[in-house]
């Protein structure tokens, strides 16, 4: 079958899942061409893997400080590039269209009559998932931002909905708590200034912070480790963590809890796919939120305990199987069968 695979460039959520079903898909005899749009090439970091890809400009959001900023959002629109780049995409021959919230490739579906089908957390929102109130804009573009004929939509939980458990990289199963260390604490901030983020950890050395997101290179101040990207450096951190502080994206959270690592989370403002996900994670009583850069309860989560796996099955494979056989119908089974298969360590 050839597939068309567009993946959301913004964030590296979208990047991490959608890596590991293109290899699945390649793996099971597929031919994958990759279009990633939403960000610039040169901020892209380890997607060779994806070869062939092009990328496109796409849409992007755009926030500060922790907050979505939809005045720069709108000025930053260039939705005459996006006609164009639609318009323009190549689909002679195309099988199926999969859209990690990719917008050039589910509109040229759309237009084109190409079946597709979306992939991700925000194809979960197609459900009756926990969602935050937000406003008629921020309802809109959740399911309407890339909309696809088929949806695998992706949770931490099913609440008795045809979504999958989330996709955890490989490297991650059979990692077990054996390597943890006890008072390291992995930080993923990306939408928080550094100096924000210093002035929150530095009264508590008692912790070792391990900090990624807005910084450019490696170096140590005390019990603060600021780390540049490395997918590796960032995965062994995560393993060797007894807790993670992040913002209420989907897939580092999924990946912690599948690991067993308790969560803090500090959704973006304004942002109602982040507002849902700290929603749901309280409702699951699977962590602690935050809506603000607060001491007060990062202290009181510093003094909670680990918590067990939840040992996530291998999504991907499910998936696969349910497009290899276009067997659009059997969704519910695929996902209860991937139900099933959680909390067998492999």
């Amino acid at each position: 079958m050839k597939i068309l695979f567009g993946v959301q460039g913004t964030g590296n959520g979208h990047i991490s899942r959608s890596r590991e079903l293109v290899v699945k898909l390649r793996e099971a005899g597929h031919d994958v061409e990759v279009i990633i749009s939403g960000r610039r090439e040169e901020e892209l970091k380890e997607i060779g893997v994806f070869s062939p890809y092009r990328v496109l400009k796409g849409l992007t959001l755009v926030t500060y400080k922790g907050k979505m900023n939809y005045i720069e959002t709108m000025f930053q629109l260039d939705l005459a590039r996006l006609m164009s780049d639609v318009l323009a995409l190549d689909v002679e021959g195309v099988d199926l269209v999969i859209t990690d919230f990719e917008p050039v490739t589910a509109m040229a579906a759309r237009l084109k009559n190409i079946p597709s089908m979306g992939f991700g957390h925000q194809y979960a929102f197609c459900y009756k998932v926990p969602l935050a109130r937000g406003n008629i804009f921020e309802r809109y573009t959740l399911l309407n931002f890339a909309p696809a004929r088929y949806n695998a939509g992706l949770h931490w939980h099913h609440f008795r909905e045809p979504v999958f458990p989330p996709v955890i990289p490989e490297s991650l199963y059979g990692n077990g708590a054996a390597d943890v260390r006890e008072r390291k604490v992995l930080v993923y901030l990306p939408f928080e200034e550094v100096d924000d983020i210093r002035s929150l950890l530095t009264p508590f050395d008692s912790h070792e912070f391990h900090i990624y997101g807005k910084v450019k290179e490696d170096r140590d101040d005390g019990h603060l480790h600021f780390r540049g990207y490395s997918r590796e450096g960032f995965l062994r951190d995560l393993a060797e963590s007894n807790g993670v502080v992040c913002n209420a994206g989907f897939e580092l959270p999924g990946e912690a809890l599948h690991l067993g690592k308790k969560l803090l989370l500090r959704p973006l403002d304004g942002q109602i796919e982040q507002e849902s996900n700290a929603l749901a994670l309280d409702e699951l009583s699977y962590g602690m939120t935050m809506h603000r850069l607060d001491g007060g309860i990062l202290k009181e989560w510093l003094l909670e305990p680990g918590r067990d796996p939840l040992l996530y099955s291998r999504s991907v494979d499910y998936i696969t199987e349910m497009i290899t056989n276009g067997d659009w119908d059997g969704l519910p089974g695929y996902v209860e069968a991937a139900w099933a298969d959680c909390g067998q360590q492999r």
